[in-house]
Order: C-alpha cells, then structure tokens, then sequence
C-alpha cells in the first residue's frame, strides 16, 4: 500500500513538474520590419515621422477637422467596434473572475406522504460554494487569451477609425476638387459661349460655314453636360460624407481649392507641389514606423491570442481540481426527519483526470498549434504589404509632383494658343478647327492639372495611413 502511494505521488510531481511550460508567458516572436522595408531611394530622415503627427496637427484645415469630429463622434461603424471594444472588456472581466469561487442559494422544500401516515415536510436552505482549483494553468491562459483579444479589438478600433479620417480627408478634398473643375468649366462655357456667338454673326454675315457653327455648338453643348454632371458628383460626394456621420443629405461647408494644405513643418503654407515634394515627406525608421500600424499590431496580438490558446489545450491534458461545499439550515438529515432544522455542512473536493476523450484534446492541441503557424506566417506577410503600401503611397507623391511642373506649363503653353488661334480666327486667318481643337486641349489641360493636384493630396494622405498616422 506504501508502495503504491509513493507512486501516486511521484506521478503527481512528474505531471506539476511537465505542467510549468503551460504557465509560460507569451515571448513575441515577431518580425522586425528591415531598414530597406519601404524599398530602395526612400529616405527615412531621422526618426521622424509625419505620422508622429496627430490628424488634427496633419490636417491643417479647420472646416476638414470639424467634419472629422463629428464623423468620429457619429459614424455607425466606428460605434459598433466601440461596442465590440466594451463586450471584449466584459469577456477579460469574467475570465479574471473565474479565480473566484462561485456560490449559490437554492431552496428546496419537499412534501411526502407513505399509505396512511402524515404528510411529511422536508425542506433544505443551502448556501453552495465551488470552486476551480486552477493546478495547470487552464483558467490563466484563458484569462491571457481574452486579454489578446481585447487589444485585438482596441488595434481594430484604431483601424477603423484610422480609415475613417483617412476617407473623410479624401472626400473633403474630393469635393473641392469637384469646385476646382466647377469653376473651369463655368469659365470654359463663357468663353466658348462667346466663341459660339462669334461663329454665329460670321455665318449670319456669309463670313462662315455652318458646319464651323455646329461643331463650336457640338462643344460647348458638351461642356454644358460636364456642368451637369459634375454637380451631380458633388451632390453624391456631399450624400457619402453625410453617410459617414450618419447624418441626412445635406451641404458641406468647404474652403476653397488650394486655400490650406496638408501640414508639412518644412512646407507649411505651401499649396503647390512642395505639398507633395517627397523630399519634405518624412517616412521615420521602418522598424518603428510600421510597428505602429494598427494591423500589425493586432496580427502580433492575434499570435499572442494564439499562443494562450494552445497553452490552455495542453493543460486540458491535466487533471482539473474542483472544491465543491454546502452550508446551511435543513430538517432532511437521511432517513431523518428533524423539527426544528439543524445545520448542516460539507465539503468535497473532485480530481478529474483525462483518459481517453475520443481524441478531442489531441485533435484541438493540433488546431491551435497550427493557428500559431498560420498567423505567424501572416504577420509576416502584413509587415511585407505594410511597407508596399508605404513605397506606393511614396511614388504616387513623386509622379504627382514631377507631372505638376508639366501640367502647369502645359496649361500656360494651351492658353496662349487658344488666345493666339482665336485671335488669327477673328481676321480671317485661322480655321473653326484649329480653335475648337485650342478650346478642348486647353480645357483637358486644366482639368487634368487639378486632377493630378487631387492625387498627390490623395498620395500624401495614404501614406500618412500606411506609416500608422491618425491614431492619435
């Protein structure tokens, strides 16, 4: 009988002694992003970042961080994480509270009759107290996981919001975008108004052909149906913003095109193509510019997720400990029945060891260990894309800037033939052809030279996102 005690208990210390690994704590194996991960010919300054910036220095413009405000204070989606953030808490509360014991109050009260005897009445008014003894780790991991998950959610917050300002941003530089070519056009179908009302007294006069009257008429009828189109497009822009602060249709007040600029400390005030000058548009040190990213951070806190859950497997393998008692006032003692109660206590405590569960546990340890490998493979993917996006965002600003000083040229160079060729039409000199084909080459100019003024703001703004900016 000694013998077979001692085994007993050495079998015991081998299992405490094999379950310490499952009290580990997550060691963060992550990949740290390479100096060279935004790619080749990008500086990364000293340090600095315009992501260290919070969204309200970046976005100078007081309408644009009104409008933010309130879509961060309104927006169903960033709500909903919000709530998604407070039911995670919840989740980490209860987990923690599972060190606790739980107790109960349950009544019970019994009438019982045997042939011809009285009625008997038992009753029972127990306080009953349980308790997980938490040996090999199974209620600690769990409590580790739900922490994970709720930085997770945090991370996801951060996102959302984080994209939230970035589209609000666009959208608002969008609309003022629309203006820009608004007012090109409107001055485009004056002077092409003018140019039709020449043609017309020539041709009333023998001086011209119909045929230069109805081409003139064909194009200005086309700069008409822009007008309509791009008002149309403001009306839709303004109805997705007031979508994004769940408010109904209605204006939104703007500055004017190119009337403040994103915040650059070296090109403040600059609304030309220093705005987007990527020598002023400082992207930081990778391995700390992306570890701010909020997907980054939550695939690290989704291996984290991973790691307890495994560890919370292999302690299923283990014996669980449960301490059960009751306490209270009853006049049911066995076969006994006592007026009035007595008091009665016990207590109990159960060992539940695993032997054979129809390979459940095996199987759910080999799941959980293949997530691990999973979400380490995808952190690595993401810290990949992370510094693509920043290298995109980075080109898009520098062929915005080299195609500005082209498209400004381009403009200046197309006015002076439209005056020069319109002037040479009104003495005789010059075909319809060459001032319509003028008109439409001047008008595309200027319109694709605010477009491109619209990607490089549109350039800057994700690239600000991809280095992990507006969570502040």
């Amino acid at each position: 009988m000694k013998r077979l005690s001692k085994i007993f208990i050495a079998a015991a210390v081998c299992m405490m002694l094999t379950g310490c690994g499952i009290y580990n704590k997550y060691d963060e194996t992550k990949t740290t992003a390479p100096v060279d991960a935004f790619g080749p010919g990008i500086s990364t300054g000293e340090g600095f970042s315009i992501a260290d910036m919070s969204w309200r220095e970046f976005f100078t413009d007081p309408l644009l961080q009104n409008l933010i405000e309130q879509v961060l204070a309104n927006n169903t989606d960033l709500n909903s994480i919000r709530i998604a953030v407070e039911k995670s808490e919840a989740s980490l509360k209860a987990a923690k509270m599972a060190y606790l014991p739980s107790l109960y109050f349950s009544p019970q009260g019994t009438l019982g009759k045997f042939d011809d005897n009285p009625w008997s009445k038992t009753y029972n008014l127990p306080l009953q107290l349980s308790m997980d003894v938490d040996v090999f780790g199974s209620i600690t991991n769990k409590k580790r996981a739900s922490k994970a998950v709720l930085l997770q959610t945090q991370m996801q917050e951060k996102a959302v919001r984080a994209n939230l300002i970035s589209a609000v941003a666009q959208q608002y530089y969008m609309l003022q975008l629309l203006d820009r070519q608004l007012e090109i056009l409107t001055m485009t179908d004056s002077l092409w108004n003018a140019s039709l009302e020449t043609q017309k007294t020539l041709w009333e006069n023998g001086k011209a052909y119909s045929t230069a009257v109805n081409q003139l008429e064909s194009s200005y009828l086309n700069v008409k149906t822009q007008i309509v189109d791009t008002h149309r497009n403001i009306r839709a822009t303004e109805n997705a913003l007031c979508r994004l602060m769940a408010a109904t249709p209605q204006h939104i007040e703007r500055k004017k095109w190119g009337s403040s600029a994103l915040h650059h400390p070296e090109a403040q005030g600059d609304t030309g193509q220093r705005m987007f000058d990527t020598r002023f548009l400082k992207t930081g040190v990778p391995a700390t510019m992306l570890e701010q990213r909020p997907d980054i951070r939550m695939a690290n806190y989704a291996m984290e997720e991973a790691f307890y859950n495994t560890q919370a497997a292999r302690s299923a393998f283990f014996p669980s400990i449960t301490l059960t008692g009751t306490g209270g006032w009853t006049n049911s003692a066995g076969s006994m029945v006592l007026n009035p109660g007595k008091l009665l206590l016990s207590a109990v405590g159960q060992l539940t060891q695993p032997i054979f569960a129809r390979g459940r546990l095996i199987a759910n340890l080999k799941i959980n260990k293949l997530t691990q490998e999973d979400l380490q493979k995808k952190y690595v993917q993401t810290v990949i894309d992370a510094g693509n996006q920043v290298n995109e965002a980075m080109a898009d600003c520098q062929a915005a800037r080299e195609k500005n000083a082209y498209y400004q040229r381009q403009v200046q160079v197309l006015y002076d033939a439209y005056t020069g060729t319109h002037e040479l039409m009104d003495n005789g000199k010059a075909s319809y052809i060459e001032v319509l084909t003028a008109q439409e080459n001047l008008l595309s100019s200027q319109l694709n030279e605010a477009m491109n003024m619209y990607k490089g703001a549109q350039a800057v703004i994700a690239l600000y996102i991809a280095l992990g900016g507006a969570i502040k």
